[in-house]
């Protein structure tokens, strides 16, 4: 009857546990993190910038007014020059439209819709980053819980040789020192499983933050992602060069700064408007006054102000183009050693795997040899040592090697599951 009831509990247990999903993490994340927020301000930053380039295209109007308290006038007289102070007023509107000035404007106006581009590049792959350290901290939490279990097993395997090693010490059949050494043993693995849970609740703590929500402690996660595969090779390295974000916004940084290198040469060159106005002036005499005409403005000299900025902006493109193409280089090289990494983890997998096999029968052996007072403490512990460090070191394999390939997933823009 009473193991019923603690199945009955166990099974109530698992049924409450609440599971939470990469997918929920990723998007809560990524609708409550405030660095998004702020790239989104950014992105609409820019596009305003955009459209007040823009607006460079369109007339200009402008209405203007002025009311004089008093003004002194001058009126010409039988060749002699009267004065009159009286006040005055008058109002206007006037217009000014571009007409041509060399693609000062339109360079400029490309160059800002390039900016507003590289706005919406650096917000994805901002996102992408923020996605690639939820995964990790998942996945870490994953591996911890297990790394618990593991050590709470280890634990519960260490007290029991302490307790039957106090038992044959008892009978006279082993010495105090095993007893000693066995308790040792237990105060480690104590420590170890305090670390793991530490570890645990470091994690868990950080992705609650990011998520701006409570995680309870004993929350239900999935497990068969962190022991999914990837296989490299010259079509993904591809892909990935394809659709990186960075590589994509220093493309971009390249382009934008060599429309604002023409935009600075056009400078120099002088522009070709339209102006037009339409004013009433009330004085002495009541008059409107009207406008219409074409104007060139070229600078013939501005102190090298002109030239300047066109160095300037010259140099910035070059630049631009230099750190586009060490990014490149940078991205190359990681790529392949996160390919590297992949494949030596593949291999560890496989190596750890077979050590438990190997470790868990060596146990058991020792275990039943040691019963009979064929083996000694020593070799009892080191075999128990060797299997727990297999299972610890398979956990670790498997989240290196997932942690390589959510790498993998950032440097590819991708911040979706």
């Amino acid at each position: 009857m009473q193991k019923i009831f603690f199945l009955f509990l166990f099974v109530v247990s698992l049924v409450n546990a609440q599971l939470l999903t990469l997918r929920e993490c990723l998007d809560e994340s990524l609708k409550n993190y405030p660095d998004v927020k702020t790239f989104e301000l950014k992105l609409k930053e820019s596009k305003l910038s955009y459209k007040s380039a823009f607006s460079d295209y369109l007339p200009q109007i402008n209405l203007n007014g002025q009311y004089s308290f008093t003004q002194t006038y001058t009126l010409p007289s039988n060749g002699v020059f009267h004065t009159v102070d009286d006040n005055g007023w008058n109002i206007g509107v006037n217009l000014k439209q571009k007409l041509w000035d060399f693609s000062k404007t339109s360079s400029k106006v490309d160059a800002q819709k390039i900016q507003k581009e590289i706005s919406q590049l650096s917000l994805e792959n901002f996102k992408a980053l923020l996605a690639y350290r939820v995964k990790l901290f998942y996945a870490a939490m994953v591996v911890n819980k297990e790394a618990i279990k593991v050590r709470e097993k280890d634990l519960e395997t260490k007290e029991a040789y302490y307790n039957q090693a106090n038992a044959l010490v008892n009978q006279g059949l082993k010495t105090r020192a095993d007893a000693s050494r066995f308790l040792s043993a237990l105060s480690i693995a104590k420590e170890n499983l305090s670390r793991a849970k530490t570890n645990y609740n470091k994690a868990k703590n950080t992705l609650s933050l990011y998520m701006n929500r409570d995680i309870s402690q004993d929350v239900e996660l999935e497990q068969e992602f962190v022991k999914q595969e990837f296989t490299p090779s010259s079509e993904k390295e591809k892909e990935i060069l394809l659709h990186n974000k960075t590589l994509q916004i220093e493309t971009k940084n390249v382009e934008k700064n060599l429309l604002l290198h023409k935009s600075a040469k056009a400078a120099g060159y002088g522009s070709l408007d339209f102006i037009a106005s339409y004013s009433h002036i009330d004085t002495l005499n009541s008059y409107n006054s009207k406008l219409a005409a074409i104007t060139l403005n070229v600078p013939l000299y501005s102190g090298g102000r002109v030239s300047a900025e066109a160095q300037k902006a010259k140099i910035a493109a070059d630049i631009a183009q230099k750190q586009k193409y060490s990014r490149e280089i940078a991205l190359k090289e990681e790529i392949e050693n996160l390919f590297y990494d992949i494949r030596q983890y593949d291999k560890t997998i496989a190596a750890k795997k077979a050590q438990i096999l190997a470790a868990e029968d060596t146990k058991n052996v020792l275990d039943a040899r040691y019963k009979e007072g064929l083996a000694t403490y020593i070799e009892v512990l080191d075999a128990t040592s060797l299997l727990l460090g297999a299972k610890l070191g398979l956990l670790e394999a498997y989240y290196s090697r997932v942690a390589a390939i959510y790498r993998i997933d950032y440097l590819k823009g991708k911040y979706d599951e």
